[in-house]
């Protein structure tokens, strides 16, 4: 095939992707290898297009509290891992976490994701009554919790306490995969087993996969592309893998923002009504990662409203960007970069546009 009829062929797959909101393996694959800047830039237009149908100009804000760093886990990429004896562990109280959304609600944020590794510590009881308060004192607001693995009793806790959404990234939809990422005593069935517990009961549930992380193929990629078209997500988060030195891939290559940028297109062509974030992931591996992202179709940013005494210390990755800003200071320069792009931050809870999984009707959503 010539340039011009490989630049044409990449053209129509874009279209078809927009039409179909499906391509073949084959398809897919050569959305993903393609190196045409040309195509990149025409990918991107369509990604912008089928977002602002949905949700036109606005850009929303999560405010980010990341209130442990103890994870049981000892996932062979993460810089909280278990056996990271060079982590300094810190835990945030109920007063510490309630702090920090009095500060965020009073900077106008109506979501608040509450982050942390596995920690036991953070019992269901006590996690039910942390989202409790926040509820009671912020009831226009939504709770997002990012917490991990639990049993689906526990799920269903937190949510009749009033957490809104949950996010468990899969990480890889590949099984072999997944166990080369992870240590024996986790089982990939058991997280997707976790994904759909949280499906059925209610939550507006977000996963998403590591980009360029160690071993990863483009036939990983397409598996994952696959499992969420069958999943339906209502958010997709994804960033670039980045090498943290205390662990066993200190020495790997990173992702690309090149790979991830396509990525957010591909995802918001296929899921139009998707939650999609700009990570700090993304702005970790790009200084203008976040505004690349946000113009390839993502329209979630998470400014930290951890308090600055912690931020160096929730390290999943080295290099980590924003760890000494405050929280005025971050929505201040996110609210700057969003307007950079054309579009708006928009003061709202942002929820996901709803539609018909065919299934049990959540009043929440």
């Amino acid at each position: 095939m010539t340039d011009t009829g490989s630049h044409s062929y990449h053209m129509e797959l874009a279209d078809k992707l927009e039409r179909d909101r499906d391509l073949s393996d084959d398809e897919f694959a050569a959305v993903l290898i393609s190196d045409d800047p040309q195509f990149s830039d025409y990918l991107s237009a369509k990604a912008r297009s089928a977002r602002e149908k949905v949700y036109g100009k606005d850009v929303y804000l999560r405010g980010l509290i990341e209130f442990t760093n103890y994870c049981r886990n000892n996932c062979n990429y993460c810089g909280i891992r278990s056996g990271n004896k060079n982590a300094e562990r810190y835990r945030l109280s109920m007063e510490d976490i309630i702090s920090c959304c009095d500060m965020g609600y009073g900077l106008g944020f109506r979501t608040f994701v509450l982050q942390g590794g596995e920690d036991p510590y953070y019992t269901d009881e006590r996690i039910v009554s942390i989202v409790g308060k926040i509820k009671e004192r912020y009831p226009d607001t939504a709770v997002t919790l990012s917490i991990g693995e639990r049993e689906r009793e526990s799920y269903q806790k937190f949510y009749d306490a009033g957490a809104d959404r949950y996010l468990l990234r899969h990480e890889t939809a590949d099984k072999d995969h997944y166990e080369t990422l992870h240590p024996a005593n986790m089982s990939f069935d058991h997280r997707m087993r976790c994904l759909q517990d949280l499906h059925e009961i209610g939550f507006q549930v977000g996963c998403g996969m590591m980009v360029g992380s160690p071993g990863q193929k483009t036939e990983h990629l397409i598996k994952d592309l696959r499992f969420l078209q069958e999943f339906r997500p209502e958010m997709v988060g994804i960033g670039p893998f980045i090498p943290h030195r205390d662990t066993i891939y200190a020495d790997r290559q990173p992702g690309t923002a090149g790979m991830t940028l396509r990525l957010l297109s591909v995802i918001r062509l296929l899921l139009p009504e998707v939650l999609l974030p700009a990570t700090t992931a993304l702005g970790t591996i790009d200084v203008r990662g976040r505004e690349k992202g946000i113009m390839a179709g993502a329209n979630v940013v998470m400014p930290n409203l951890s308090p600055v005494n912690v931020r160096g210390k929730y390290l999943l990755y080295d290099n980590k960007i924003c760890t000494g800003d405050e929280a005025a200071e971050c929505i201040r320069c996110m609210s700057m970069r969003v307007a950079g792009t054309g579009y708006r931050v928009a003061e709202s809870r942002g929820d996901h546009i709803r539609y018909d999984r065919g299934g049990k009707d959540h009043p929440r959503r």
